[in-house]
């Protein structure tokens, strides 16, 4: 029956992997992470089945922090895009509930499967498949959040699952593997059933400061559609006086024309001209938008910042509250960028318009020479308590809601943020 058992490690090791893999960032795309993943962690895995195969499984356990846990962890630690208390918390979490499920069912197999690694197989082949399906259907889309969305904290959580890890590996194997030591089980067993409690508590935590990331974020979006509504709301009351005016406008130039005085009415008319202009926006037709392009076009020239718009958009029936989303983040990042720089190097830019059926959106700011973030990346804000990191995660909602695409890079020395919207959500959406 000793198949069984080597089975049963193999598959737990690929398990580890998988769960890991559900849960943490890579720094490259799909496909070269599960290539590297696959030539490095294959290696490892072969490596200690041989281990397994040639010394047996108490001292492989005793082992397996060195010839399994650190080379993993140095191998995921250069692939992963998160190289802080982020990366080493979901390290430590995989692991640890891997570790887990490991020690319960080979104590289990120990008492009651007559040590015979039937039972060790099955509850092995169930239990992987169950916790992975419960880390998707449950875990894997709020947690990815939380790495996008809080910065704080992660360091403290990671050395409290380490430690439990540490825990758990040191009271299973030493000095002898635990069902060796009958007399230590109770306690054992309360370590067993301390680590899902402290993960609850510290998930908890977590969650709520994703609530309250999320809180923020909508009283942010409520400010920025009350200042929208508020301009709009000028707007029309400005374009009721002006119709009013128009009587005595008309009766004006209809005196300056009657007089001959064509010159002052070349004059009146452009002053005309001037005030109907200023009642269609000053970057776009659209209030909603318009209002976030001045808002921040004001905050842009006080922060000393050189800005440019071109937005080449009209009256089109657009989702006024996703784009709001979108350039107010993508801009209020801009400005937090170049606030860091010296004064002569901020500069901020910001492109929209129609082609082939998509709305292209381009947001360009000069950032640090040392920040590198390359294509089809999000990079993570190193401010804690700052709101400066979480407007990309937003963005990238807002962007998926239209059915499109969020992507950033750094290019000479500026940061870019394109979005790529199709304008079939937009028919939709208006429908």
């Amino acid at each position: 029956m000793m198949i069984l058992r080597d089975l049963s490690v193999l598959w737990c090791l690929l398990h580890i992997l998988i769960l890991f893999m559900m849960l943490y960032r890579s720094r490259y795309p799909r496909k070269k992470t599960i290539i590297l993943t696959g030539i490095t962690m294959g290696l490892l895995i072969l490596l200690n089945m041989v281990g397994l195969i040639l010394y047996g499984v108490e001292i492989m356990g005793k082992v397996f922090i060195l010839t399994c846990t650190l080379p993993s962890l140095l191998v995921f630690w250069l692939i992963s895009k998160d190289r802080n208390g982020r990366f080493f918390f979901t390290f430590c979490l995989a692991d640890t509930v891997a570790l887990w499920i490991i020690v319960v069912t080979n104590v289990v197999d120990f008492y009651l499967g007559g040590q015979q690694y039937v039972l060790m197989f099955i509850s092995r082949l169930l239990l992987f498949p169950l916790v992975e399906w419960a880390a998707v259907r449950r875990l894997r889309k709020p947690y990815l959040e939380l790495q996008e969305s809080v910065s704080s904290g992660w360091g403290i959580f990671a050395g409290m699952t380490a430690f439990y890890y540490l825990l758990l590996a040191v009271k299973s194997n030493f000095p002898v593997i635990i069902t060796s030591r009958p007399q230590e089980l109770p306690a054992f067993f309360l370590v067993l059933v301390m680590m899902p409690l402290t993960y609850a508590v510290i998930f908890a935590a977590l969650y709520r400061q994703l609530l309250l990331f999320r809180k923020r974020q909508s009283e942010r979006i409520l400010q920025e559609q009350k200042a929208a509504l508020e301009i709009q709301l000028d707007n029309q009351q400005r374009i009721r006086k002006m119709k009013h005016d128009m009587k005595g406008h008309t009766a004006m130039l209809s005196g300056l024309f009657a007089a001959g005085r064509f010159q002052e009415a070349a004059g009146y008319l452009k002053v005309v001209e001037k005030e109907v202009d200023n009642l269609s926006g000053q970057f776009c037709s659209n209030p909603y938008l318009d209002a976030v392009f001045s808002h921040y076009s004001e905050k842009l020239q006080e922060a000393g910042a050189d800005c440019r718009m071109d937005i080449q958009v009209g009256e089109e029936a657009l989702p006024y509250v996703e784009l709001c989303q979108i350039f107010s983040n993508g801009l209020e990042n801009a400005l937090d960028a170049v606030r860091g720089l010296d004064a002569e190097n901020r500069e901020v830019s910001a492109q929209v318009k129609f082609s082939r059926n998509h709305l292209l959106i381009r947001i360009r700011n000069r950032c640090r020479d040392d920040l590198h973030v390359e294509w089809g990346t999000v990079p993570v804000t190193d401010k804690e308590g700052r709101d400066h990191g979480f407007g990309l995660a937003t963005v990238k909602e807002a962007a998926e809601r239209l059915d499109g695409e969020m992507f950033c890079y750094t290019e000479n020395g500026n940061f870019v943020l394109d979005v790529v919207l199709s304008c079939v959500a937009f028919t939709k959406g208006t429908e």
